[in-house]
């Protein structure tokens, strides 16, 4: 009785024990179970777990390429975390968050018939992902603006697999791939409790400081703030920027913006103060960064950019080819009247005149 009773109590303390650990993600924080990435003997009950690759893969991943691997769960639909979901070819995919590596399958990323072809290669960064129909860019044979080289692009070029305390699993200042060395730390960011949905002016990724300085890293020459005529990053937007940025509420509402709700996530900047909650404007000292107008993975815009930067109005996204029409904020007139988010940092619509039905003319 008086063992019943201390094998009772045990389970009870280890119920109330593992009770108070909280659930971590696959990821987080360190180490995850090995097998969801490795196999040892590539075989599972009898069958192959890479039938591709009877021989097994290099550091006895489950998939050819750690990219494969990643994709494996981070393609689905159904995943929180998916980044390579949709259908190109019949249009309307998905935009994630740092967006969809589905356009780089895109066979033109132009929003009209004018100019060249834009393949999709230049929708963003390009994956060493063949068994998903990715590969390495073909045009650059390093980052632009660095040396990285273009061979090597992953997604464990950016993101620590086996875990780290900082945002998104960032690698900090260290050795990356075995060839490549970072300097600069990890961005100081709060990210969403959930992967599901989109972000909204009151849920959004909270950047705080650093992310030009990451992404500088790689694209080194980016960083020569000052130095050239190049769109500064990581610099202080100033008092008329932020003014602008507050007072903007679309092309028919260029100052009539409230300032304490005037933070859209479509155009995010930093502040050491944000929250993920935080539906404020900026301050003169916050800061625009490469996130800004760009986002990390790939969007049915070349150069990865957060709207299309070759159309004028929000109409004109997605028609000519049927690619994704990108999501904008917009003002209340029309979902097709406002211009370039350019406008929301530097205003240049001011005497254009806005079609009441929507854009272009």
């Amino acid at each position: 009785m008086r063992t019943a009773t201390r094998i009772l109590l045990l389970a009870s303390v280890a119920a109330l024990v593992l009770w108070g650990v909280p659930a971590l993600a696959f990821h987080d924080e360190g180490v995850a179970h090995c097998n969801g990435c490795h196999t040892m003997h590539n075989s599972y009950e009898g069958e192959p777990v890479d039938p591709d690759s009877p021989d097994g893969n290099p550091w006895l991943l489950v998939d050819a390429t750690p990219s494969d691997t990643c994709l494996g769960c981070h393609s689905s639909a159904n995943s929180s975390r998916g980044v390579f979901d949709g259908d190109c070819s019949a249009g309307h995919s998905l935009e994630k968050g740092a967006g969809n590596y589905i356009f780089l399958t895109c066979p033109d990323l132009r929003e009209s018939t004018r100019g060249a072809v834009i393949p999709g290669e230049r929708a963003g960064h390009n994956l060493d992902a063949p068994g998903h129909g990715l590969v390495t860019d073909t045009t650059h044979i390093s980052a632009p603006g660095g040396t990285f080289p273009a061979l090597l692009m992953g997604c464990t070029s950016c993101h620590d697999p086996h875990g780290t305390f900082s945002f998104r699993l960032l690698y900090g200042a260290r050795e990356v791939q075995g060839t490549y060395n970072f300097t600069n730390p990890p961005p100081v960011a709060e990210k969403l409790d959930s992967g599901i949905g989109g972000e909204e002016p009151n849920n959004h990724t909270a950047y705080q400081s650093g992310m030009s300085l990451w992404c500088g890293n790689c694209h080194t020459d980016f960083e020569d703030i000052g130095l050239t005529h190049k769109h500064v990053a990581g610099e202080p937007l100033g008092p008329g920027i932020a003014l602008a940025y507050n007072l903007y509420n679309g092309s028919d509402d260029l100052i009539g913006g409230d300032p304490a709700f005037a933070y859209w996530p479509e155009v995010p900047f930093e502040d050491a103060g944000m929250t993920i909650d935080n539906t404020a404007g900026p301050a003169a000292s916050s800061q625009v960064m490469c996130l800004t107008c760009h986002r990390a993975h790939a969007t049915s815009a070349a150069s990865s950019g957060r709207w299309d930067f070759n159309v004028t109005f929000n109409e004109e996204d997605g028609d000519a080819w049927g690619t994704y029409e990108m999501a904008q904020r917009i003002s209340d007139l029309s979902p097709n009247a406002n211009r370039s988010l350019c406008n929301k940092c530097h205003v240049q619509d001011i005497d254009d005149e806005v079609k009441q039905d929507g854009g272009p003319y």
